[in-house]
């Protein structure tokens, strides 16, 4: 079946990456001098981990059972957090962000195709739902503003109109004779009622008739219960084996049977939510509290034991009791606290090192070493909790891939902990806390704590006079001042192109090469999709809060903008010169502005903040109008607006630039992490925009079009110059002449004479 194929597939790629970390054990901890075999090394790991994460991205999308989607999920996170870290070695080591991997590729067997970057189903799958409401609101709330444009009515071609008529007509026919053959049916059975009332009906023919019906629906039933038998024992699907749960009252069950016949027939992977909660509460409770109870008195008694007295009860802001389980044992109390109290020496003596190690840094070169990972121990976490639950699974008797009870009650076994630990130990343990230190230390209270510069009341920029207002409302103005704008479904795929294989020789020579179009996918695949698409991704990788898309007019920018919120199911906001002209006015405004973009972002999430024309924003020259000082003021709030974004918030400062060299390149750099240069596309890639944009316009492809020679001819020209000569040439009437007068490739090459190419002194300039 397809489910044991992927589960298969899975068992395999975990073998795969019990090596892959065996590997960076013996490997990657140890100090390496040569450059070479480091990158070697970093570059070979950095595809077999693409191999093992496109692997179980298809496990991931196409296994049913929900636990072994959790399970595949965790590994899944942690295989894409590791490239990340694996691709910032790179770019340290090499300082570049594009790489020339075709000897790796040759000594792994492997093509170019093998290191784009997949886009894992979930990200939107798992929000589809709330995603297609939001899109709803936010359409409504465009139309109600008068700001959603009117999609263009189409004509129809004459084949399609023919179509229509057709199926009209014949669905007409259709009808008119399902109405005559009703008539005729029911005049022959109105007649054969009349006949049958003439006759006189036999008593034996009669009982002979009752006879007949009664055995056949005997021999049914008999039958269907002989086949019930040979399922159970075959090991096939069975009433018994969906209706298994027992304990769930007809109407759960009758809708666990309802949902498990849509798993297996692909249209769902959604299950019931089964939870075992109240059964944990009652069979565990007690002895959870019990537990709870004396291991927070022995942990006081011991901390009495060794500091003499008993401590503070953790107040409520750091968690209660639970601080208590965080914290390190008691034995190493007594450490901590003569550690405290060398704290001055030893900062004395680091401050004499530090100095020292200044002058000697230059002279001693300890090697390479790989930077601590937090994902290396999210990926042993895995695939420990395979071989325990998954890898001697009996999987050929879960045939309907239900629920594992057990492992339900594990995960939410935690959750009831914390429930009682909140609700009922901490209350009855502080009491007997208080009471204990005031009979035997004498305390009445816990010791007081002088209020420090920290615990004062800061103004905060994020903490503003919009609190009181509703996410709703927030989102609503956003979306009728222009700002909220709609996300084009844009696939980045989309994003056609091909890779440059001269540019492998350029590096030889020395030189550093414009990215190719698949390194611009992978790269905004990386920065931008993986750590928007997935929450442990961005609090644990190289955090990227922002990345600048340069290129000339026409590359791209705004369809890669667009492919980056489609498959990261995110949220665009958009500020430019004009979105923001007279809305906004002066500082407190601006400020007001990205507070309520960072609050509906955050809350929202996964959200872009688009900033198109930036370079505007950070121009060198004194700014001509009202307009463009507000636009300017909003360049030194970025740093502020950035700070706030912490590594939960998946929340990305995206910015777009024409002309990059006319800003005031010092701020313009510490504002964007990440700069992504967009090239103009090369002779193989033109070859396929003119092919795929003919066909997708309604062309017809003969041998009067020449697609070399527009390849050769339109060499200079962007994507946006291939895609708007193909509007203009096959227009509504080109395509009804197109049938007898075909297409040419002068008709192409005379409208792109219209444009103006990228010079080569604007390729420098970048």
């Amino acid at each position: 079946s397809p489910s044991s194929t992927y589960i298969k597939l899975w068992a395999d790629m975990q073998k795969d990456l019990d090596t892959m970390l065996q590997r960076e054990r013996e490997e990657f901890l140890q100090p390496q001098e040569d450059r070479e075999k480091v990158w070697k090394m970093l570059a070979t790991a950095y595809v077999q981990y693409l191999e093992i994460f496109r692997r179980l991205e298809a496990s991931h999308a196409h296994l049913i059972h929900q636990q072994k989607r959790a399970a595949v999920r965790q590994v899944l996170d942690g295989v894409m957090g590791r490239l990340l870290e694996i691709k910032r070695e790179m770019v340290a080591l090499e300082s570049s962000e594009c790489h020339c991997m075709d000897s790796i590729l040759l000594e792994l067997q492997r093509v170019p195709e093998d290191i784009e970057i997949p886009i894992p189903e979930y990200f939107v799958k798992e929000n589809l739902r709330a995603l297609q409401e939001r899109e709803q609101y936010l359409q409504e709330i465009l139309l109600n503003a008068g700001l959603l444009e009117e999609e263009p009515v189409r004509a129809m071609t004459l084949e399609e109109a023919i179509n229509v008529i057709q199926v009209a007509e014949r669905a007409r026919q259709g009808r008119a004779r399902a109405a005559f053959m009703r008539r005729i049916y029911l005049e022959e059975k109105r007649q054969s009622g009349k006949q049958q009332k003439k006759m006189r009906i036999n008593p034996d023919a009669a009982a002979t008739c009752i006879q007949k019906v009664w055995r056949g629906y005997r021999q049914r039933r008999a039958t269907e219960k002989l086949r019930e038998e040979e399922m159970v024992f075959l090991g096939m699907s069975s009433t018994e084996m969906i209706n298994g749960t027992g304990s769930l009252p007809p109407e759960v069950e009758a809708r666990s049977v309802l949902q498990k016949a849509n798993v297996l027939q692909g249209e769902v992977q959604e299950r019931e939510n089964y939870s075992f909660r109240q059964e944990l509460r009652e069979a565990e409770g007690s002895h959870i509290k019990e537990t709870l109870q004396d291991e927070i008195i022995q942990c006081f008694i011991e901390c009495r034991h060794i500091t003499g007295r008993f401590p503070d009860y953790p107040p409520e802001k750091t968690g209660g009791s639970k601080a208590i389980f965080i914290e390190k044992h008691p034995e190493q109390v007594a450490e901590e606290l003569a550690g405290k109290k060398e704290a001055v020496k030893k900062e004395k003596s680091k401050k004499e090192e530090a100095k020292g190690q200044k002058a000697g840094k230059k002279a001693v070169d300890e090697g390479w070493k790989m930077s601590p990972s937090n994902f290396l121990s999210i990926l042993e976490e895995g695939s420990s909790q395979y071989q325990v639950f998954w890898e001697n699974r009996d999987n050929k008797a879960d045939f309907l891939q239900d629920h594992d009870p057990e492992l339900i009650k594990g995960g939410e076994r935690e959750e009831v902990e914390e429930e009682i630990r909140v609700q009922q130990v901490d209350e009855v343990m502080q009491e007997q806390l208080l009471k204990v230190k005031q009979a035997v230390d004498g305390e009445i209270g816990p010791r007081g704590k002088k209020p420090g510069k920290g615990d004062k009341v800061r103004a905060s920029w994020e903490m503003m006079s919009l609190a009181c207002r509703t996410i709703d409302s927030l989102f609503q103005e956003l979306a009728e001042e222009g700002l909220l704008i709609q996300v084009k479904n844009v696939n980045l795929s989309d994003y056609i192109g091909y890779y440059d294989c001269l540019s492998n020789t350029l590096r030889e020579k020395g030189a550093q090469p414009v990215p190719s179009i698949p390194e611009v996918r992978q790269l905004v695949s990386l920065y931008g999709i993986l750590p928007l698409g997935s929450q442990t991704v961005h609090e644990n990788a190289p955090l990227v809060k922002s990345l600048l898309l340069a290129g000339p007019a026409g590359v791209g920018k705004k369809m890669l903008v667009h492919a980056i919120c489609t498959e990261a199911g995110a949220n665009l906001f958009k500020l430019t010169s004009s979105s923001i002209a007279g809305k906004y006015p002066g500082r407190d405004a601006l400020m007001m502005m990205l507070h309520m973009i960072l609050k509906v972002g955050k809350e929202l999430q996964p959200s872009v903040v688009w900033i198109g024309d930036t370079e505007r924003m950070f121009a060198r020259g004194a700014a001509k109008g009202e307009d463009e000082v507000n636009f300017k003021r909003l360049a030194k709030l970025l740093p502020q607006f950035l700070r706030a974004v912490k590594p939960q918030d998946r929340v990305l400062l995206l910015g777009t630039t024409r002309r990059p060299f006319d800003a005031n390149l010092g701020p313009f750099c510490k504002v964007y992490q990440k700069i992504i240069l967009i090239p103009k596309p090369d002779y193989l890639t033109r070859f396929a925009l003119w092919k795929h944009y003919i066909l997708q316009g309604g062309g017809t492809l003969t041998k009067l079009v020449n697609l070399n020679c527009l390849a050769q001819v339109s060499d200079g020209f962007t994507q946006g110059h291939v895609v708007e000569v193909v509007h203009t040439v096959l227009t509504e009437l080109r395509l009804l002449q197109m049938a007898r007068k075909p297409l040419r490739t002068a008709e192409f090459v005379t409208a792109l004479a219209r444009h103006d190419p990228v010079y080569i002194e604007e390729e420098e300039a970048f």
